[in-house]
């Protein structure tokens, strides 16, 4: 049934850690409209906002904003800070996955990224792994992973949540270890690196 959920239906149960007290919007309104709007390409919470604002009462109401006014950058801001992002991709990758048919996506592709500008003097940046279907330009999963060391173990996770039999399956040379390539082999996919 989860495959046929509402991208609403799977926001709705997600932890909301703001206070009772000055809630203004329901916080599945909220990510729903960080997700239409990056769908649409926006990328910063101000972006975000804007467009929510440019589509009007009507649009806001149908993702179920309760009230006109008080959507802000401030509260768009604080509210991603907050919730648990790796519960909200989660379940955004089910929703992608449940709207894709079997030919959908016969390509997955592995590959580990680092956020450019997040290295902080010595602090390593934020590095995770993502699971993407080129073919839909979409990204179906992604794990964060401590050091690029980890790659291997964060793919090794994906590849156990992700449907990937009769799938083609590319990675780089870091995910060209044993264990990563009899998961792949194990998952009834053909394997590729480039």
């Amino acid at each position: 049934m989860e495959a046929h959920a509402s991208l609403m239906e799977l926001l709705e149960d997600i932890h909301d850690p703001r206070h009772a007290r000055g809630k203004r919007h329901p916080l599945p309104a909220l990510l729903g409209l960080a997700v239409v709007a990056m769908l649409a390409g926006m990328t910063s919470s101000e972006a975000i906002v804007q467009y929510g604002k440019e589509r009007g009462w009507e649009f806001l109401r149908h993702l179920g904003f309760t009230t006109r006014w008080g959507l802000g950058k401030a509260t768009s801001s604080r509210v991603f800070r907050r919730i648990d992002v790796a519960d909200f991709e989660a379940r955004v990758g089910r929703w992608i996955q449940g709207r894709l048919g079997s030919g959908d996506a016969p390509h997955l592709a592995l590959d580990g990224t680092t956020a450019r500008g997040s290295r902080d003097g010595d602090a390593p940046g934020v590095h995770w792994v993502s699971a993407s279907a080129p073919d839909v330009q979409a990204v179906l999963a992604q794990l964060r992973v401590d050091a690029k060391t980890n790659e291997h173990k964060a793919a090794l996770e994906l590849l156990g949540v992700l449907p990937i039999q009769g799938k083609i399956v590319t990675g780089d040379a870091m995910f060209t270890h044993r264990d990563l390539c009899a998961e792949v082999i194990a998952g009834g996919v053909i394997t590729s690196c480039r």
